[in-house]
């Protein structure tokens, strides 16, 4: 552990991030396997309203810096091919 106070703050600062980063990845990785799945199943009306909800957990991702911009589209590319072709 370390005995700087800036050091300590910045360790628990980090922890907290890394945390929160942690659980926004794993809410846009939820919704693209939901649009995947409902794509795989053929629920075209269902899809479209998952993909929608999962484009904008994207794009706040990018926003936030979570996730990269270009990942960000390349992952709402795919999911939108998906679900063009139902």
């Amino acid at each position: 552990m370390p005995n700087i106070k800036s050091v300590i703050k910045r360790t628990k600062t980090s922890e907290k991030a890394r945390q929160d980063n942690a659980s926004k990845k794993s809410e846009v990785r939820s919704a693209i396997k939901k649009v995947e799945l409902l794509a795989q199943e053929g629920k075209k009306p269902e899809a479209e309203a998952a993909l929608h909800e999962a484009i904008s957990l994207l794009d706040k991702a990018a926003q936030s810096g979570v996730l990269a911009l270009n990942s960000a589209n390349r992952k709402k590319a795919h999911l939108q091919a998906l679900v063009a072709k139902l």
